[in-house]
C-alpha cells in the first residue's frame, strides 16, 4: 500500500463500495486481488467534496496523460466505473488492474502494478480533474 493519501469525491465513494460488495461473493473472478486493494485503498480514503480535492490527484473520471517507461509510448487515459469502461477510446475501469494502480496517484508520480507479462511501470504526466458536475462526467470525455 503506498502512503500519498487517496481522495474520493462522497457521490463515487458511495457506488464504489456499492460496486466492491457485489462483486464480494464473485470468488470466480480473476482480479479478486485488486478489489481488495481498492477496498483497502477506500478504507483509508479521504471523502471530500468535488472541490475540495487536491490538483493533479488520480480519482474517477480523472482525464491523465501517461508513458510506459519501457516503451516510451504515451497514452492518455480516464478512470471510470466499470459500466463506463472502454480500452479503445483509454477508458479504464477502477476494477481493473490498471484503474485499481492508478487511483490516488498523482501527476509525476511512477506506478507500478503486475500484469500477466509481467510487471508494468507508467509515469503519469498530466491529470485533469472530473467534470463538477457528475451527470455531465461522461458528455466531457
Amino acid at each position: 500500500m503506498r502512503n500519498s493519501p487517496i481522495y474520493i469525491i462522497d457521490a463515487d465513494e458511495a457506488r464504489l463500495r456499492g460496486l466492491l460488495a457485489a462483486r464480494a461473493g464473485d470468488h470466480g473472478n480473476r482480479d479478486q486481488e485488486h478489489l481488495l486493494d481498492l477496498q483497502l485503498e477506500l478504507e483509508r480514503a479521504f471523502v471530500v467534496g468535488a472541490n475540495e480535492v487536491p490538483t493533479g490527484v488520480v480519482m474517477l473520471h480523472s482525464r491523465l496523460s501517461v508513458t510506459d517507461l519501457a516503451s516510451g509510448q504515451r497514452r492518455d487515459l480516464t478512470l471510470v466505473f466499470p459500466s463506463e469502461a472502454d480500452a479503445a477510446t483509454g477508458r479504464v475501469s477502477v476494477l481493473a488492474p490498471l484503474g485499481c494502480a492508478l487511483m490516488g496517484y498523482r501527476q509525476g508520480d511512477i506506478v507500478e502494478w503486475e500484469m500477466p507479462g509481467g510487471l508494468r511501470r507508467l509515469r503519469i504526466d498530466d491529470v485533469k480533474p472530473p467534470a463538477a458536475d457528475p451527470e455531465d462526467r461522461g458528455r466531457l470525455q
